[in-house]
């Protein structure tokens, strides 16, 4: 049985209870004002390539910190371990999805490099602090996130296109949004998309590829922002023998305060 309806707003303990199996849910609304983030782990060559990927990519794709080959913790961001500390991971090999656990520790490899990027659920408190609705957070549901026709910066095997998440709100409510998420470069940053979807690939924007339906009420419009599942569209592309990533929705909570994406955090040491 697990915990996830109650909101933890301890980052520790909710990292505690990932450990123990007692939380595999999506994690926006939880972990308090903590810093979210996306996560990608490559091997080797696969991961020199993704670094550049990253670099070439900066908005679905913000460094947060690079962890050294072999090893899962990542100092910079707290007392983390990576192979137990987030929820659901998802396991790919050769680009097609094999499965997804919710441990990776006998999928370790000695020259895993792991690559933690900045998440939006990193600037949903600031909206909320705000006023703004954040729908998702309000019914309990995982963000909805679209594949769009926006296409990313190719480095080396690693392309595809751009993956959003979205926020409905009131017209009003996304001009602030705008000058809020501005101030978050490393979670993502401004919205790269307000109003008509199909404007971006979107067909259906009531069934996402990712995360679970939207609720989008009468007033409300679409706002969408880069979304850091993009690098599991890459994946698909690149097909790399072995790679792990989080299930979309389900982050590595972090013990970095979440007002640190409003600025390069140290640490951070590409390969």
């Amino acid at each position: 049985m697990t915990d996830q309806i109650r909101a933890i707003s301890s980052p520790k303990e909710l990292r505690a209870r990932i450990r123990e199996g007692r939380f595999t849910g999506p994690t926006a609304g939880h972990g308090g004002e903590a810093l979210q983030a996306n996560l990608v782990m490559l091997r080797g060559k696969d991961a020199q390539e993704f670094l550049r990927f990253c670099q070439a990519n900066p908005r679905p794709c913000p460094l947060l910190a690079v962890g050294e080959p072999g090893d899962p913790s990542l100092p910079s961001l707290g007392d983390i371990d990576l192979r137990h500390d987030v929820p659901r991971y998802r396991v790919w090999r050769d680009g097609e999805l094999e499965g997804e656990p919710t441990d990776i520790a006998d999928l370790w490899t000695d020259d895993m490099v792991s690559f933690a990027l900045g998440c939006s659920f990193s600037f949903e408190d600031a909206l909320t602090r705000a006023g703004i609705p954040v729908r998702h957070q309000d019914a309990g549901r995982n963000v909805p996130m679209y594949r769009t026709n926006l296409a990313t910066r190719p480095a080396g095997r690693f392309s595809g296109p751009l993956v959003v998440s979205l926020r409905a709100m009131p017209a009003a409510d996304a001009i602030e949004a705008i000058s809020i998420c501005g101030r978050f470069p490393l979670a993502h940053g401004a919205p790269v998309h307000i109003g008509d979807p199909a404007q971006i690939g979107i067909e259906d924007i009531h069934t996402p590829d990712y995360g679970d339906a939207p609720d989008i009420r009468p007033g409300d419009i679409p706002v969408f922002w880069a979304c850091g599942v993009t690098p599991q569209a890459a994946i698909t592309t690149a097909k790399p023998a072995l790679a792990i990533t989080h299930a979309p929705g389900h982050m590595l909570v972090t013990d970095i305060p979440s007002s640190h994406a409003e600025r390069r955090l140290t640490g951070v040491h590409p390969a």
